[in-house]
């Protein structure tokens, strides 16, 4: 792929991101926002405008990016009838009426949506304002909203190959620039020197933002009871658990340097440095391991919508790039012996790092910056 920037967008001309919800709708969004401005899609940072809920992380992350971000009130509708949906209702009949506001006073050129309950009313604000709608999917199944939104959108932007989506092009799962350049060559060095793994096998955990409670306790088991190969774990326990975790009196492993933290602020760095990852199935976290080549044990998320996290979690067990334990079945036992397999073969450790690659797509915020330029008439390309 080239590397000649798109020709730019006159300066008063916007894009608006839209979705949100988890962190998996929010980064791939930084990340295509980062692209358009790298590309000179569109020239200033403050023409990139991201709405979202008021429930959810993105207003942290984006802010956090230098974005600005406008909140929708709200939540999304339960499945089944509840007088919860009445509000909800009425809230998403408000955000619709807001996003139709915002749109008409900002007149945005295209509006991309990656999903979450924020997207829909920006979806139908500029469905019915004649502002082309670009749909991005993280999962290789789509949620409610996304295969809602795409019967109308220009085209929908997809991770898998055989997402079944209207006007489907393959691109894969757009990633920070924070991980594309941790993926370069000798970042891994530098990141192991960083955080000190000093020739020891470095395990990393975590559950998302808030973090997981199953996957903490069975952390918290494995490294008392771990008792094989030296290890680093450095285990990122989220919020909602942070306390709970602190009032415990762990008898860590002799073999066991723990490293718990609350939050990680350089993820990127923390996944270049480990040998191994165990998390949850989400998207995004898929696909950072993906293109940064780090094995993994994943663990879905029960419930998920369509059971998306396990048919995420396949395609890297297919690939050779991982291995999958059922939520249900997770132990620090299981766990334990899920990882000493591993490391009882170290080659075969390499060979997945090498094989998740496959899934790996390094380029496709770039290649939607470009989808973006063509929707909205920008001259260029590649």
């Amino acid at each position: 792929m080239k590397n000649n920037k798109i020709t730019s967008c006159s300066s008063e001309e916007k894009v608006f991101i839209a979705g949100g919800g988890t962190a998996g709708h929010v980064l791939p969004g930084i990340a295509i926002a980062q692209a358009l401005l790298d590309r000179e899609v569109i020239k200033k940072k403050e023409l990139i405008h991201f709405v979202g809920g008021r429930r959810g992380p993105e207003a942290d992350l984006v802010k956090k990016d230098g974005f600005e971000i406008t909140l929708l009130p709200g939540r999304g509708l339960r499945r089944s009838v509840t007088p919860v949906n009445l509000l909800a209702l009425s809230t998403f009949l408000l955000a619709t009426v807001r996003a139709f506001r915002i749109l008409r006073r900002s007149k945005p050129l295209a509006v991309v949506v990656m999903g979450g309950y924020a997207g829909i009313p920006c979806a139908i604000a500029s469905y019915f304002s004649r502002i082309p709608v670009i749909v991005a999917e993280q999962n290789a199944i789509p949620g409610v909203s996304n295969r809602l939104v795409a019967r109308f959108a220009r085209l929908t932007a997809v991770s898998f190959r055989e997402t079944d989506l209207p006007r489907a092009i393959w691109t894969g799962n757009p990633v920070r620039k924070q991980i594309r350049e941790a993926s370069e060559a000798n970042q891994r060095d530098l990141a192991r020197k960083r955080f000190k793994v000093d020739g020891k096998f470095m395990v990393t955990a975590f559950g998302g933002s808030l973090g997981s409670k199953k996957i903490n306790e069975a952390i918290c088991s494995m490294v008392e009871i771990w008792d094989g190969y030296p290890l680093i774990v450095h285990h990122v326990v989220g919020r909602r658990n942070w306390e709970y975790l602190n009032s415990l009196q762990l008898q860590v492993s002799s073999s066991v340097e723990y490293r718990p933290v609350e939050y990680e602020e350089d993820m990127a760095s923390v996944l270049t440095a480990s040998d191994l990852v165990i998390a949850r199935s989400g998207a995004t976290t898929v696909a950072e391991l993906a293109v940064l080549g780090v094995p993994s044990i994943l663990i879905p998320l029960p419930g998920a919508p369509r059971d998306h996290q396990t048919i995420n979690a396949q395609r890297v067990v297919d690939v050779g790039g991982g291995v999958l334990i059922e939520d249900e079945k997770l132990n620090g036992n299981v766990l334990s012996e899920k990882l000493r397999n591993l490391l009882a073969e170290k080659d075969e450790l390499a060979v997945m790092a090498e094989s998740v690659k496959r899934l790996g797509a390094p380029e496709a915020a770039d290649q939607i910056a470009q989808l973006i330029a063509d929707c909205i008439g920008v001259e260029g390309a590649y």
